[in-house]
């Protein structure tokens, strides 16, 4: 098979998968009597060249997500440059050291969980001219190995974020326990943005991103439904 031939299997994969996971996040919506529209689909692309990604932009997929500041750095700036109305999300941990790169290149930042990073943020934003849109993540099983603030303590990031820092917090992100009810934990973070006059709610991934969308999720990142198995 010509190389040719292959990149076009991939790319006819790639949007059919698209298509696929964008009618069930319909079909979720509408059976949670949402409008399809509210839901925005984050794809996943970390461990993906910048040819798959290519594939996705082609489909029409506009909205991408990558955990790791080093890794979107070798593969986005090129991108975006090409595709000026992509919009790019951190979704894993931010190192403080990494803050200024990440500020630069993400149009949101979906994991700041600590104050450290958020006024880190504020200062590579007024520095560089320009502040991604901000998620505070939410560690709502409180795992010690996972990133994000604990439930009791994410008022007070909230409006140290948005009054101290000045930032442009939009809403909330979690990743649930891989062994426990996703619901009871996306219940938790719809309860915590409610009270905090939130719209935004970044949860679901492929295993469950339609429980998701019955709890109010308003963006969710899918990677392996449409990318397939993570490269080595």
């Amino acid at each position: 098979m010509a190389e040719s031939d292959a990149g076009d299997i991939a790319a006819a994969e790639v949007q059919a998968n698209l298509a696929a996971v964008k009618a069930r996040i319909a079909a979720a919506a509408r059976e949670a009597g949402r409008e399809p529209a509210e839901v925005t689909l984050v794809a996943v692309t970390k461990t993906h060249p910048a040819t798959t990604i290519s594939a996705a932009i082609a489909a029409g997929q506009r909205v991408f997500g990558e955990n790791r500041v080093q890794e979107a750095l070798a593969k986005w700036p090129a991108l975006k440059v090409a595709h000026p109305d992509v919009r790019l999300h951190l979704i894993g941990p931010l190192q403080r050291n990494k803050v200024r790169r990440a500020v630069g290149l993400f149009d949101v930042i979906e994991s700041v969980d600590r104050e450290e990073v958020a006024r880190a943020i504020a200062a590579a934003g007024a520095e560089l001219g320009r502040t991604p849109d901000i998620f505070i993540q939410v560690n709502t099983g409180e795992e010690a190995q996972k990133s994000g603030i604990a439930p009791a303590e994410a008022d007070a990031l909230i409006a140290l974020s948005r009054d101290e820092c000045g930032l442009p917090v939009k809403g909330l992100m979690c990743v649930p326990p891989v062994n426990e009810e996703p619901s009871l934990h996306f219940a938790l973070l719809a309860a915590i943005a409610r009270r905090n006059g939130l719209a935004e709610l970044s949860m679901g991934m492929t295993a469950d991103f339609e429980i998701a969308v019955r709890f109010g999720a308003t963006l969710v990142r899918v990677g392996s439904a449409i990318f397939g198995a993570r490269p080595a």
